[in-house]
């Protein structure tokens, strides 16, 4: 076990153990006329973490350690999404109509897929998820066992619903979950404050945050 600087207190991070979990770092939430746009949000926000996440990514990869990319989108005949979520809110464009890069938020369109400089490369997983949470309809908590993962870093967007949602499962499964809080964003600063703030209230209840630096830092 490495211990990371981190908050609230050093989190044990098991290296033969450990992948990490890029949460929906796709084109329809992070680039002009994706579904984050749809919704009136400063998509400029997002964009603003990509060197992070890359140097995360690197970092993963010079290690040799897995890697997840998860993307939130919907099957074609939009089966996967019920009304509850998709007819919520006033957007300009709902999940399944034709914006600037295709259907938003389908399986297959160039919206949903990873930004161009966070693409996946060979046998890293790439898991297309439905919901916000990463385990919800996915079978990847049985992947996780299957590879003999007990640790989990998290990167990605947003950090109050996808990243905070998958942590959440994540935790309820027994993993061991450290946030990398300068590669996961918000559209709005104080959603991402009070998420990573939730996250390691009473003695990291959901799991532990740190900034990239520490965790290279502690494999110098």
């Amino acid at each position: 076990m490495i211990d990371i600087k981190a908050r609230p207190f050093p989190y044990p991070l098991d290296p033969d153990h450990t992948a990490l979990v890029v949460i929906d770092m796709q084109r329809d939430f992070i680039e002009p006329g994706g579904f984050g746009d749809s919704l009136g949000n400063d998509v400029a926000r997002l964009a603003a973490i990509i060197p992070t996440v890359a140097g995360l990514i690197g970092f993963f990869r010079k290690q040799g350690w897995p890697i997840i990319h998860t993307r939130e989108a919907h099957k074609p005949d939009l089966s996967d999404c019920p009304p509850a979520k998709r007819n919520r809110g006033t957007p300009s464009l709902r999940i399944g109509e034709e914006g600037a890069m295709g259907r938003l938020l389908v399986t297959g369109e160039p919206g949903s897929q990873i930004v161009p400089a966070l693409a996946p490369i060979d046998g890293e997983i790439v898991l297309d998820k439905p919901g916000k949470g990463m385990f919800y309809a996915t079978g990847l908590h049985e992947k996780l066992q299957g590879m003999g993962i007990t640790h989990l870093v998290f990167a990605g967007v947003t950090t109050e619903v996808c990243v905070q949602t998958s942590m959440r499962e994540a935790n309820d499964r027994g993993y061991e979950c450290l946030l990398v809080e300068d590669a996961t964003e918000s559209y709005f600063a104080e959603f991402k404050k009070a998420a990573i703030d939730m996250i390691t209230a009473q003695g990291a209840i959901v799991g532990w945050s740190t900034p990239l630096a520490n965790l290279e830092e502690a494999f110098a």
